[in-house]
């Protein structure tokens, strides 16, 4: 039976996608803190590749490490799984925030998300205008062709509060000081976040819990289609918009199938059938608990997700760190 013809079991897969966050989570442990940003990267990788390459899945990276020539592994288009059952699309970052984890600051996280093959937007390594905010709002209350502060205007009256009472996440970059000003104008507070735009995104879904009601500002296209996979799961709204700076990133649209330059890409555009997703904390931060390390032993938080039926998981797996991590 050909891959396409099996059927995306989302529940069968979810706990083997948990353990393939797990894993390059726990790589990546003992480098938290290190400096060293490639060698964090580079163990998760290896993991997440290793673990993937263990499911019964026809899995094809359409969210990876780059382009082809530009990673050695998990690279958009590289085939992973054993071949063995169904056509999938998957999306993942083994370590978002190679950064905070080299400096052991807060929010690295290990990301994945499967679907079945076909279902994920096909983004190029290019900028994404972003835009996200959390469920229990209308459908497009706010939008990407408002300015910073009518978004912010527009979900104080949604939500039924002051400006002042609206937090906003925004990637700390200078491209970003004008956006920042206005917003700031409003009354509105910011929270900056240095790296890891994913769980700046994830933040808004759980905004009693983090204190953030919206994200917006410009990051990497990949992890916004990352992001609405996350918030297909957990609720919220997110709009993304592809931006191009010269020729080699137009091109780069056109491998991808995009033509449409100008199109807003509304979450479930970008993820347009249910998925699975998993996340681990490897620095800790609102969303997940770090890893904790103790004598002879090693633990990790799990966030799993299925869009499906909307289930939320938090799950603690504790290992023997030595002869062995993992299993």
């Amino acid at each position: 039976m050909s891959a396409a013809k099996i059927d995306f079991n989302d529940r069968l897969l979810s706990l083997g996608l948990a353990r393939v966050a797990e894993q390059a989570a726990l790589a990546s442990a003992s480098l938290v803190g290190r400096g060293d940003e490639k060698a964090a990267d580079q163990a998760a990788v290896n993991a997440m590749r290793e673990q993937l390459n263990l499911l019964d899945i026809a899995g094809v990276v359409v969210i990876g490490e780059g382009e082809r020539d530009e990673a050695p592994m998990l690279f958009i288009g590289e085939e992973v799984g054993t071949g063995n059952g169904p056509g999938v699309d998957i999306a993942l970052d083994p370590l978002e925030g190679t950064t905070l984890t080299a400096k052991d600051m807060p929010n690295a996280l290990t990301v994945i998300a499967m679907g079945p093959r076909g279902s994920m937007l096909h983004a190029p390594d290019v900028y994404m205008d972003k835009l996200a905010i959390g469920p229990g709002y209308a459908e497009n209350v706010v939008s990407l062709d408002m300015s910073p502060r009518e978004r912010v205007e527009a979900l104080a009256e949604a939500k039924g509060c002051a400006a002042e009472d609206i937090t906003v996440c925004i990637l700390e970059r200078p491209r970003h000081e004008a956006m920042i000003a206005e917003v700031r104008e409003t009354g509105a507070a910011i929270r900056l976040i240095t790296d890891g735009d994913v769980a700046g995104v994830m933040h808004c879904a759980e905004a009693e819990t983090t204190g953030i009601d919206m994200y917006m500002g410009q990051g990497g296209a990949p992890e916004g289609v990352l992001a609405a996979a996350a918030l297909k799961c957990m609720g919220g709204q997110i709009f993304g918009r592809l931006m191009f700076r010269n020729d080699d990133e137009r091109g780069r649209a056109a491998k991808a199938g995009i033509t449409d330059l100008n199109r807003v890409y509304a979450r479930d555009e970008m993820v347009t059938a249910d998925v699975i997703f998993a996340a681990t904390g490897v620095t800790g931060g609102s969303l997940l608990p770090r890893i904790k390390r103790e004598p002879g032993w090693v633990e990790t938080t799990t966030l799993l997700m299925r869009s499906k039926t909307g289930s939320v998981r938090r799950m603690s797996y504790r290992t023997p760190m030595w002869p062995h991590v993992g299993g």
